[in-house]
């Protein structure tokens, strides 16, 4: 009562942020006449006068209200674009590193320009897009205001080789898509030589779709994969398997037989598996697990030798119940390409983890890929949290504004629309069954597009599209269907959605980024004709079309503008949102509707009983609707169910992420320094420090010397080092410290001799090959380890420990673990390395040549690695090659 009352006098707190920012924007439009006035070359002066000042000590808040106004009108100049004040507004809530929620059709792309500008005057600046089309356009769009006032821009695509990416990461503005942002990150932490990297320091940061990157797709980690062990045929088998395994339904309340019989309902004998679909789990039941072992002839399924079996027995029976064709992935061109699953679109070269892709695969009877181990991973919200200052922009932030403050500190700002939206929403409506809600979606389309209408029908998967197309072309309606089947031409079909009797099916809404211009967009319209805006001919076809666009913009404003039918609820509500938004940009009539069954997967999942209850209690007729504030309640709160879930699988993950980030930052700072130096010589010789102290440390413990452990002591150096030490009765008369500093200056004296026969220039390029060889090896491995201690750790919830902290302990033990690990094997290699003679390397050449073999025309034998050559002849319990009288194992082949 008292909160509502204060919030009428004083206004939320979101209002007094909108006036304190209108006094900003009051202050930029009073300099707009005397900047209308400036000469181009006076305008481009403004670039260098500002990083003059910045240099002199003034703040980008100093200049802010000049530098927006300098964009402003550099944009009218160029574009023919003016910012509205609600533009200025959000581009000043994106300089000051928080989210700008703004509607659809307000112009976001305008928007960023203000404060990408503002922050390009003092460093580099990456604005992130949802996919690579949207990166191109806008950064050829936009790219032309920063060009004019003497900025670069560039853009990162999929595929762009190095040497282009680096040079588009020497712009002051780089474009591009977050997953590309990411990998770049990753690779360049995995490079040897410091001119191999390509990004510059990460200093501001504009996320486009904000709620997309940040939060939809942050349940899925960027990693870099290198090839392991081949599984494939495994994966073969227990699809198989799965095949024939019979899934239990909960069905207990049907007791009729022969309606059991006719939902091809199992009898409770043959039952294998247990699947449930709200939490995407699969048990198996005890008559499941003996026929498995009957089928496999195994004694115990879950014995340890059978630990592998049992993973790829779950993957198979995910891959058969739990994703859909068309839904969770498609098949082309015999790949299984993910699907996102709240943009629609298709994630070229992402891969489900932990073989579950390979399951897919052998599911859909395509060419198994190989299973995968990581070489580096970071989640999306570690990355963009590495930012000097991150914000972001999208037109459905405020529902997820406590999970943007708790994971990225970030504030969501909502912005007033520029024209007050008066597009009529009515209330879902619900049917008993799938078919007659469908039998009424084609009763509304029909409708609608006799009217003129143009309508844009949302739905939340690719066969739920295909099959509306397929009914509307027997009905002869024409249509567009924008799924992501259709990825390449997205944009060019939303954009003619709004044209007078259009109709246009879209995939979870793809085509998030494209403004629905009713009457059509004649710029794609002119690019259809002529493929390029720089083309001869370009604006008189766009002044053309530009003129048939308006005149059938008004036929479609008759009609109603534009009209969103929603075949059905999606799980987050933020996707049912962006659907409706899509209509009523900048005041422009529209309407929306959603259509729904007790059939839908969101209804059936999350307490349709009760509306179920209610409809067969009010005896409604066939094809007849139900619309009750009650069903609206309850899909809301199936929603924020399945929400509340997808939030706790996100911070289950961070935490267990930032774990690992502190490890992550840790080696690659460390591997950092050393790539940035030319000499490590010195770090080198710490390490053996390190190493000879910790086995001391080991070896040299107890009261009385005589306790000590002085032959492995010696036995441990003369293994690391091949240094013997000669007299084992010096020690009595030292301490630890003394003893092992002594040690350590003999073996720097054989470092010494060995860099006499190396030479230094080639000592020190070993050194560096080997530390980043050992310390790349060393955390792949400890990569995987995490991995396998993250899937386990959940067991020592049962011994009342929380998994958490348990996880912290020993990850931290691990680490430390492999910092030894590092420094013995890096100083161990560079004493054991050898240097061939010429009569050397050609007899090993002649022994590695292959005798009588043949290769085609045009045919080259495969490369091998170092390793693979080595392993080719060296048995795995084989003495080393190298020397040292290890196991080849326990020595080079750790490599």
């Amino acid at each position: 009562m008292i909160g509502s009352l204060m919030k009428k006098v004083f206004g939320t707190k979101n209002d007094r942020e909108i006036k304190r920012i209108m006094k900003i924007v009051d202050e930029i439009n009073k300099l707009e006449p005397q900047f209308e006035g400036f000469s181009d070359e006076e305008l481009k002066g403004k670039t260098v006068e500002f990083r003059e000042r910045i240099s002199n000590g003034e703040t980008l808040d100093d200049i802010l209200v000049e530098a927006f106004a300098v964009v402003r009108e550099t944009s009218k100049r160029v574009l023919g674009m003016r910012h509205y004040d609600v533009q200025l507004v959000g581009g000043v809530v994106l300089h000051e590193g928080k989210i700008t929620e703004m509607k659809t059709g307000e112009g976001k792309t305008l928007v960023a320009t203000c404060p990408v500008y503002l922050n390009a005057l003092v460093d580099n600046v990456h604005l992130v897009t949802v996919n690579d089309y949207l990166a191109k356009r806008d950064r050829e769009l936009m790219g032309r205001i920063y060009e004019f006032l003497g900025l670069t821009s560039g853009v990162i695509l999929n595929a762009m080789p190095v040497p282009e990416r680096k040079k588009a990461y020497e712009c002051d503005i780089v474009y591009g898509t977050n997953s590309e942002f990411g990998f770049d990150y990753l690779r360049d932490n995995m490079v040897s030589k410091i001119e191999e990297k390509v990004q510059r320091n990460l200093h501001f940061c504009i996320v486009d779709e904000v709620d997309s990157i940040l939060i939809d797709e942050a349940r899925t980690p960027l990693i870099i994969s290198g090839p392991a062990e081949d599984t494939a045929k495994w994966y073969k088998i227990f699809y198989q398997v799965s095949q024939m395994l019979v899934r239990s339904y909960e069905t207990e309340d049907i007791k009729d037989p022969k309606k059991k019989k006719e939902m091809n309902i199992p009898d409770e004998k043959w039952r294998d598996y247990e699947v449930d679909e709200k939490s995407h789990n699969i048990t198996l039941t005890e008559k499941g697990i003996k026929r498995i072992e009957e089928i496999m002839k195994i004694d115990n399924l879950y014995s340890p030798e059978n630990v592998e079996l049992t993973h790829y027995m779950n993957q198979a029976l995910r891959s058969k119940e739990l994703f859909k064709r068309d839904r969770d992935y498609l098949v082309r061109e015999g790949e299984v390409i993910i699907i996102d699953e709240f943009t629609g679109r298709a994630m070229e070269g992402r891969r489900y983890s932990d073989g579950l892709h390979q399951a897919l695969e052998a599911k859909e009877g395509v060419t198994i890929a190989g299973e995968n181990q990581t070489l580096a991973s970071i989640t999306l919200q570690n990355y963009f949290r590495m930012y000097d200052k991150l914000s972001g922009m999208t037109g459905t932030a405020e529902t997820e504004a406590s999970e943007f403050m708790h994971t990225y500190g970030l504030e969501v700002v909502v912005i007033p629309t520029n024209q007050p939206v008066i597009r009529k929403d009515s209330p879902d409506l619900v049917y008993k069954t799938h078919a007659e809600k469908v039998n009424a979606i084609f009763e509304k389309i029909e409708e609608l597009h006799k009217n003129g209408q143009p309508v844009l029908v949302g739905t939340i998967s690719i066969s739920s599209s295909e099959m509306l197309s397929s009914h509307l072309q027997k009905r002869g309606i024409p249509h567009n269907v924008l799924n992501a089947k259709f990825h390449a031409k997205e944009a060019e079909i939303v954009a003619q959605a709004g044209r007078y009797g259009a109709v246009t099916i879209a995939t979870n809404m793809a085509g998030r980024g494209t403004d629905i211009m009713l009457g059509g967009n004649p710029e794609f319209m002119a690019l259809e004709d002529i493929p390029s805006r720089e083309d001869e001919g370009y604006e008189e076809l766009l002044k053309k079309y530009k003129i048939q666009c308006e005149e059938e913009k008004h036929e479609v404003l008759e009609a109603g503008g534009l009209f969103i039918l929603g075949t059905e609820r999606h799980e987050s509500r933020r996707i049912d949102n962006q659907l409706r938004g899509r209509s009523g940009r900048q005041g422009d009539p529209g309407a929306s509707e959603f259509y729904l069954s007790l059939e839908d997967d969101l209804m059936r999942l999350f307490g349709s009983d009760r509306v179920k209850n209610m409809m067969e209690k009010l005896g409604l007729p066939e094809g007849e609707p139900i619309t009750h504030n009650m069903i609206s309640k309850a899909i809301a709160n199936a929603q924020k169910k399945v929400e509340s879930r997808n939030f706790g699988i996100r911070k289950s993950l961070l935490e267990f992420d930032d774990v690992m980030n502190k490890q992550r930052e840790a080696i690659y700072k460390s591997r950092n320094d050393a790539l940035a130096k030319d000499d490590l010589k010195s770090n080198i010789a710490e390490m053996i420090r390190r190493t000879i102290e910790s086995i001391a440390i080991e070896k040299l413990v107890g009261e009385y010397k005589e306790d000590w452990d002085i032959n492995g002591f010696a036995e441990k150096i003369n293994d690391l080092y091949e240094y013997k030490i000669e007299d084992l009765e010096e020690y009595k008369a030292l301490t630890v410290e003394s003893y092992s500093e002594k040690i350590y200056n003999e073996v720097m004296e054989k470092y010494k001799e060995r860099e006499t026969i190396f030479g230094s220039d080639m000592m020190r390029k070993l050194e560096k090959y080997m530390l980043f060889e050992v310390v790349d090896s060393r955390w792949r491995e400890n990569l995987k380890t995490l991995d396998s201690l993250r899937e386990g750790i959940y067991l020592r919830s049962y011994g009342q420990k929380d998994p958490i902290v348990e996880y912290k302990l020993l990850s931290g033990e691990l680490y430390h673990q492999m910092l030894n690990t590092i420094d013995e094997e890096t100083t161990s290699f560079l004493f054991k390395i050898r240097i061939r003679d010429e009569e050397e390397e050609l007899e090993m050449k002649r022994k590695e040549t292959p005798k009588n073999v043949k290769y085609n025309a045009g045919e080259t034998p495969e490369k091998e690695t170092e390793n693979q050559r080595h392993s080719s002849k060296v048995g795995r319990n084989d003495l080393c090659p190298c020397g040292s009288g290890k196991k080849y194992k326990k020595c080079c082949g750790r490599l």
